[in-house]
């Protein structure tokens, strides 16, 4: 693949790091994507930028019918315009929180475990969310995948951030140097707990995910997320 990497932090460094050892090239790397930047040799883009951003470093590409995967977090107020934008112009478009393929299987743990404890209401739920202090989002765009899995499954309303309200789920997020990724959720009574974790020891695993994901997306036209690319 002729890849664009759009983002070229630790994320982006990673994903070049692994993606040139597996024969790929990388044919544009920046921080800083603009209109000007030459798109045409370009296989598929791998979007990693900022929350302020990304929802225009994803609408260049599908415009000039680039396929784009973004891991970019914070932004997904306009997720449905953007949804609707690709659709228009018929273009490639996958979006994870996480692309973390172990992140993935955890999100599947999670509803089925959200599935059994529907009608056991004495139990309050939280999320607990750890990264790095250079992360700008919080709740991580994980932690809020994670408390909407929940709410599909069982009756809370919504999810708030630390402080604990029935009916609601609390996201409760910290930032510590050198984090990869951390996320608790607790099922918490005055009877018992009953805990999932995840823990990231790498950032490898998010990357080979959104290169997994790439492969996968180039010559499909839609709207996609991890479960279709790991057919879960």
């Amino acid at each position: 693949m002729r890849i664009a990497l759009i983002g070229y932090g630790k994320m982006g460094k990673t994903i070049e790091k692994l993606a040139t050892r597996d024969g790929h090239t990388i044919e544009l790397k920046t921080n800083d994507f603009s209109d000007s930047d030459d798109l045409s040799n370009i296989d598929v883009a791998i979007e990693f930028s900022e929350p302020e951003s990304a929802f225009k470093n994803i609408e260049r590409c599908i415009e000039k019918g680039v396929p784009v995967v973004s891991g970019t977090t914070g932004w997904l107020s306009r997720y449905d315009e953007m949804v609707k934008f690709c659709e228009n112009r018929n273009g490639s478009f996958v979006y994870a929180s996480n692309f973390s393929i172990g992140v993935n299987l955890f999100f599947k743990i999670n509803e089925f475990i959200s599935k059994l404890m529907k009608d056991h209401n004495n139990y309050n739920i939280t999320i607990e969310e750890i990264h790095h202090v250079e992360k700008k989002d919080a709740p991580s765009g994980t932690a809020i995948s994670l408390a909407e899995g929940i709410i599909l499954n069982t009756d809370n309303e919504g999810w708030i951030p630390e402080n604990q309200q029935k009916g609601k789920i609390t996201i409760n997020s910290k930032r510590i140097e050198d984090v990869k990724g951390t996320h608790i959720v607790k099922f918490d009574s005055e009877i018992d707990s009953i805990s999932i974790k995840h823990q990231a020891h790498s950032r490898e695993g998010f990357a080979l995910g959104a290169l997994f994901a790439a492969e996968w997306l180039i010559d499909k036209k839609g709207v996609y997320s991890m479960n279709d690319v790991l057919n879960l």
